[in-house]
């Protein structure tokens, strides 16, 4: 696979680009949209004063009740590996979410065949994550020697969930349910579990943070002294400037605000690249420090 060489013809109904490349050293990144997921807002901050999100939303030049949330997965090469990390949300008639799930027929436009996919890491279980290999006709076209990385406490908690601490709209949690139990009658035995840490490729590094969900993990790319961090569902668009709010999709807020502000202080002192599942396309750029919280500062496109 050549990231960079890749066809670059975009389909007549597509009118901006799907696909963002990036060289991390001697590794290839791939950040691939699975479109847009309309969401209320109080899932950006169900803990907040109304009145304080409804001036987060107008200063943002956001609408007040609902918006397009960004769905990001990212494609890496590495050596003899070609890494999926999360597999977008595929197909779920029930929830009439039309424009997400656009992950598959984009990665075909960018010229990458499903079956040299070595390797797949999920950051975590929710469906808008693991739903792209649900999809009819996806796990055929896969190898069968495909390893799948997550976090062993991950596949723990999907066992019997909590969502005591979600506040998501109604559907999502039958939803969730439904889609991490299919995704393991799948792909059981592709799963290889790991604790806290796992090398996949050479510079490619999957570290469970917990939080989000109990096994959330984070993906660091580092060659050639640069790296990139694709944070998954740690960080969203509001979380910089106020990085405590709770998002509801969050099975342990407290916990997620602390691995969220943990992980911006991180970046924020190396400088380094960080792209997110939920931040608007292409989601490249670097975290600064702004007081207690943080600013996001979008990179430049280089193309």
């Amino acid at each position: 696979m050549n990231l960079h060489n890749a066809s670059i013809a975009a389909k007549p109904e597509e009118l901006v680009p799907s696909r963002y490349a990036v060289r991390i050293g001697d590794i290839d990144v791939l950040v691939v949209s699975d479109g847009v997921l309309p969401l209320p807002t109080t899932m950006l901050a169900h803990n907040a004063d109304p009145a304080v999100r409804a001036n987060w939303l107008r200063e943002m030049f956001l609408p007040q009740d609902a918006f397009d949330w960004a769905l990001n997965a990212v494609m890496v090469r590495s050596g003899d590996k070609t890494i999926l990390i999360d597999a977008g949300l595929g197909s779920d008639p029930d929830l009439h979410l039309p424009r997400a799930g656009q992950l598959i027929k984009r990665l075909e436009a960018a010229g990458i065949d499903l079956s040299s996919v070595t390797d797949l890491v999920l950051t975590h279980m929710h469906m808008d994550h693991v739903g792209g290999l649900l999809v009819d006709g996806v796990k055929e076209r896969l190898r069968k020697d495909l390893r799948i990385h997550v976090a062993a406490a991950e596949v723990k908690f999907w066992e019997s969930p909590d969502f005591t601490h979600t506040n998501m709209p109604q559907g999502f949690p039958d939803a969730l349910r439904a889609a991490a139990k299919q995704f393991v009658k799948m792909y059981g035995s592709q799963i290889r579990p790991f604790e806290e840490q796992h090398e996949v490729a050479p510079g490619v590094v999957v570290r469970r943070t917990g939080g989000h969900t109990p096994g959330h993990s984070v993906v660091r790319v580092a060659s050639g002294g640069e790296a990139l961090t694709f944070a998954g569902d740690a960080v969203f668009a509001v979380g910089f400037d106020q990085p405590e709010w709770h998002n509801g999709f969050e099975h342990d807020p407290e916990e997620a605000a602390r691995v969220r502000i943990q992980l911006l202080r991180e970046l924020a002192q190396s400088g380094e690249l960080l792209v997110a599942t939920h931040m608007p396309f292409p989601s490249v750029g670097h975290v600064a420090a702004a007081g207690d919280a943080f600013r996001w500062v979008p990179v430049f496109w280089d193309y």
